[in-house]
């Protein structure tokens, strides 16, 4: 009989700040740029060089604990972890091992049997490491310090998700938090949030844990999944075959589907750790918790109760509405400006929804502003414009933020209301599809589709589809 085996997953997640500069100088943080350009002697390691710790990093690593009921450490402190790579220029970075500013928090999150609590060990800051560009043209090398000295949070798990399924529900609610919370745009194809994999397996039923390896280059859900499938067989076929698994990093390669060795993987005694000499302790005071406690917003799972009382709208739409904190403050801006949540709630849904899928947009990549679409929703209901014209003046809209008004306007867009110009279009489509005409007068109801399409082709889409509908039924039933 086959053994049956159970996975044991940990997450650490890194997650870049949404500060302006580096958490120990003033450089910027801003992503992009030419290579070495937001640099100083500090984020390069020169020595001499002293570190100034940012204020805003400690205030959103706070922010982040609350949200995800932490303990906020109220004596924390900083500590040298010691490593050598290139693309760490000091060869050691600043981190937190012995006093992390939270500890001891959870998530909530659905899974198929029901809510689970996913605990969080600790959530410590430390500065982000350079990076390294492989040119295999010139066969070697590059460094980038730029995103050294970058503010991070790292977000340590208990070992408690047991599935690819547990763990998206987790990084997802963690995405959703730390979006809400403004502490980082999270966005993993840029690597602002990353997440490390820690996977081991043993037999069900048994209490021991097995040999756990660690799961690095992970910058997509997708990849995420895939790649803790494919570890938890390579494991599950080593142990089946008799042999041990060995603790090490490896790193996942999404286009080959599988994971290399990359080292054997450290312990915190490999690191040499010892407390920062050129940083004190961080003292936070019970009055600094409560005013960062009381500036925390709405988050998704309040927002989403909110949304089912108090607007008219689907749970599917609340659902994916409140799903991105752009996209939710796009619908209450909207809704507040035209009082119409129904209709901002349709908008979103299919027209939004289709162009960002055509054009491979995220809900945060969005720039247009709420007036513009409240003013679309209002020339709509008034009749001014049809709904085919609407959608016409969304795109624009939705690719270059115009003003409807102004663009109806310059464009002559406005619908033609004016009956006698209707029965005279409509005279000459009638006299012009004779067979259309008969087979409606046959009772081939679908007729009447083709002599409204053939009709507002004739007023280049600016006629009142109801007005033309009601005066061809009109005529022919005459």
């Amino acid at each position: 009989m086959r053994k049956q085996y159970e996975t044991i997953i940990g997450l650490e997640v890194h997650v870049e700040l949404a500060t302006r500069t580096k958490i120990f100088c003033a450089c910027s943080t801003e992503f992009g740029g030419a290579p070495n350009v937001h640099t100083c002697p500090v984020c390069t390691g020169m020595p001499g060089s002293l570190p100034v710790l940012n204020k805003k990093v400690v205030e959103y690593a706070m922010a982040v604990g609350l949200a995800t009921n932490c303990r906020i450490t109220r004596h924390c402190k900083f500590d040298r972890k010691n490593y050598f790579y290139p693309d760490n220029p000091q060869n050691y970075q600043i981190s937190q091992l012995y006093a992390p500013i939270c500890r001891n928090g959870f998530v909530e999150i659905e899974t198929a049997a029901g809510k689970k609590k996913i605990g969080i060990h600790e959530i410590h800051m430390e500065e982000d490491a350079g990076k390294l560009i492989h040119d295999e043209w010139e066969d070697c090398s590059l460094v980038d310090y730029n995103r050294s000295g970058v503010p991070l949070i790292e977000i340590v798990s208990e070992p408690d998700m047991r599935s690819a399924e547990e763990v998206i529900a987790y990084l997802d609610k963690l995405r959703l938090i730390i979006q809400y919370l403004g502490a980082s745009d999270c966005k993993l194809q840029e690597g602002s949030m990353r997440a490390d994999v820690n996977l081991s397996v043993r037999e069900t039923g048994t209490e021991k844990l097995g040999t756990r390896t660690e799961m690095k280059n992970l910058n997509s859900f997708k990849a995420i999944a895939r790649a803790i499938e494919g570890e938890r067989t390579r494991q599950i076929e080593l142990l089946e075959e008799g042999k041990s698994v060995i603790q090490e990093t490896r790193r996942w390669d999404d286009n080959k589907e599988y994971s290399y060795p990359m080292r054997s993987k450290e312990d915190a005694q490999d690191y040499r750790y010892f407390p920062e000499p050129d940083l004190v302790p961080v003292d936070i005071s019970e009055e600094w918790i409560e005013e960062i406690r009381s500036k925390q917003p709405e988050l998704r799972t309040v927002k989403l109760i909110r949304y089912k009382k108090e607007f008219d709208i689907p749970d599917y739409d609340a659902e994916i509405i409140t799903g991105s904190k752009h996209l939710a403050d796009l619908f209450e801006a909207t809704t507040a400006i035209c009082k119409k949540p129904k209709k901002v709630s349709n908008w979103l849904m299919v027209e939004t929804m289709r162009l960002m899928k055509e054009l491979d947009q995220e809900p945060e990549d969005l720039t247009f502003s709420p007036e513009n679409l409240a003013k679309l929703i209002e020339l709509t209901d008034a009749g001014t414009i049809n709904h085919t014209v609407a959608k016409e003046v969304f795109e624009q809209i939705f690719k270059r933020n115009v003003d409807p008004e102004e663009y109806v306007e310059e464009r002559g867009l406005k619908t033609v209301n004016d009956e006698g110009a209707l029965r005279d279009a409509i005279a000459k489509i009638i006299a012009s599809n004779p067979k259309s005409v008969a087979d409606y007068r046959n009772g081939k109801e679908k007729a009447i589709g083709f002599l409204v399409g053939q009709t507002m082709k004739e007023m280049k889409g600016k006629a009142d589809p109801t007005m033309v509908n009601e005066i061809l039924r009109e005529i022919l039933n005459g």
